[in-house]
């Protein structure tokens, strides 16, 4: 099948064809369907976008449309200053000084005002960035860590991407061929910090938001920031994006007779590093069942603690990074895939509840490749989940941002019994002395406890740092709403010119185009706002 270029009736498409790199094909994504399916590439009055179709063969034998995706690309005489449009970069005069001066002065910003300011400089903001400055939008980012790159390195000690790296790329600079499958906290908090220099990213360390609020008049924001000297700042710039990560604040219980425990409690955020001079001795209770309950049960076991149990109340999605996390990029996000742009409009081209539905047959044959961890997970205790109608990990991570845990190691250790595992349902009681009671009555000794309960929702961050009046007007983050969309996330929050971005590092790659492109429909007048 090769179709001509046409247009499609009632859109305002004025050319279309298939791109010849990804030819049409034949494919049956599951026994009881097939589909062809080809990328092509589109033209409107305003935009230039590739997009996926789907024929499905209907009962009277015909191919019919079954579903299509468009993306937009990029907007006509607006384009990114990306390949033939890049910049000269050989400019030096006495009057507009050399590269370095320039630099300096963009990043002042003592002369001008960022068109967008960017809270957060994690995957979010420096991709977000990375695509607003292409676009030629002026942006500064504002991050209270010291360096780029701490979000990532503050973290616990053993911390690795439970993704793998062929997912993982960012906007424009793609990690090189030689690095490591899952990369290490500290090494990715490297990363970003060169990632920001090379893309010449305005970045403002040390420095926190002390007021903001918006003017419907001017359609611009005035934020007053305080910077790394103590010195303050007013900022007026067009566009506020929250970029925090995709999460709150941290989810922290409190219980009956708290304060009787003689032990110590902490949250999971918290968590830097089990030694074997803090964890000798010593019963772990990790409170949660998620990624870093499993990582720091598996961290307290290493450093050599007395005894080290898992608190689940309710089922967990184990998959394992080696096996079924392989099986969910194969083929797309390896090394015998599509360049990451072709992967991407493929990956994101069916619908989240098709995709969803589509995971079933996935995760049930994840589950036979790794029927032996999962048998040995449930001869231990754990209760093993398979999410919603059995459609497994996307489906948790898209409506839960949880629920679920990449195996690197804590499931070997939990299957032979080295890791403890105990069910309640009902959860916590209260504390005593030296432990933790039960709803249904049992006394769990501890000496550490540590609250693996996860975070609230993005809004609870908003309102932390730009308070109740822009909180109250945008809606809540994550999960999906009547249309089988993402709440909120890369695209209008319910406030004028405020947005929420968000998500793992594919996720920020891949939408972070998308956000970059309204905002600059809207200062370029395409968009209302």
């Amino acid at each position: 099948m090769s179709p001509a270029p046409t247009a499609r009736k009632g859109s305002n498409a004025e050319s279309e064809s298939v791109d010849s790199v990804n030819a049409p094909s034949t494919v049956k994504p599951i026994p009881e369907l097939e589909w062809i399916q080809s990328m092509f590439t589109f033209e409107t009055s305003t935009g230039r976008g590739r997009g996926f179709l789907r024929l499905a063969q209907a009962e009277d034998g015909i191919w019919k449309a079954h579903m299509l995706y468009t993306a937009l690309d990029g907007i006509k005489d607006h384009e990114e200053s990306t390949g033939a449009r890049r910049s000269h970069g050989g400019q030096n005069s006495s009057e507009g000084g050399n590269w370095f001066e320039r630099r300096q002065k963009t990043h002042t910003f003592d002369d001008s005002e960022p068109d967008c300011l960017i809270i957060g400089a994690g995957q979010a903001g420096l991709n977000l960035a990375a695509r607003l400055q292409a676009l030629n939008l002026s942006v500064l980012i504002i991050d209270r860590q010291i360096r780029v790159g701490d979000n990532w390195r503050s973290r616990y000690r053993t911390l690795v991407t439970h993704d793998p790296v062929t997912y993982a790329h960012m906007a424009y600079l793609p990690f090189p061929s030689n690095w490591p499958l899952y990369t290490p906290k500290d090494k990715l908090g490297d990363w970003f910090e060169a990632y920001a220099s090379l893309m010449e990213l305005n970045v403002w360390l040390s420095t926190s938001i002390t007021s903001s609020s918006y003017s419907p008049e001017t359609k611009s924001w005035t934020v007053d920031v305080k910077k790394a000297d103590g010195s303050t700042k007013t900022l007026h710039p067009s566009h506020l994006i929250l970029a925090t990560g995709h999460s709150g604040e941290p989810r922290i219980p409190t219980f009956p007779n708290q304060s009787s425990f003689h032990g110590s409690i902490y949250h999971g955020s918290a968590h830097k590093d089990a030694t074997p001079s803090s964890a000798a001795g010593k019963k772990i209770l990790v409170v949660g069942t998620g990624n870093s309950g499993h990582d720091i049960a598996q961290n307290y076991f290493e450093a050599g603690a007395e005894s080290v149990t898992l608190l689940q109340r309710s089922g967990t999605y184990v998959l394992q990074a080696e096996k079924g996390g392989h099986m969910l990029h194969a083929g797309t996000y390896d090394e015998t895939g599509p360049p990451t742009e072709d992967a991407d409009v493929y990956s994101q081209s069916l619908p989240l509840p098709v995709q969803f539905a589509l995971g079933r047959n996935l995760t049930k044959a994840i589950a036979e490749a790794e029927k032996e961890n999962l048998q040995g997970l449930e001869n231990a205790g754990f209760k093993v989940d398979f999410g919603h109608d059995g459609s497994g990990l996307f489906r948790k991570y898209m409506t839960k941002g949880g629920g679920y845990y990449i195996d690197v190691g804590c499931s070997k250790l939990i299957c032979e019994g080295k890791v403890k595992v105990v069910n309640s349902p009902a959860g916590i009681a209260g504390f005593e002395e030296h432990g933790v009671k039960l709803a249904d009555g049992r006394v769990v000794e501890a000496d550490i406890v540590v609250l693996a309960t996860g975070y609230d929702n993005m809004r609870t961050s908003c309102r932390k740092i730009l308070g109740p009046s822009i909180a109250d007007a945008v809606k809540d983050v994550w999960d999906l709403d009547d249309e089988g969309e993402l709440n909120a996330m890369w695209r209008p929050s319910g406030h004028p010119r405020f947005w929420y971005m968000g998500g793992n590092l594919a996720l920020c790659r891949i939408y972070s185009k998308f956000l970059a492109l309204q905002i600059k429909g809207v200062e370029v007048g395409l968009n209302d706002m």
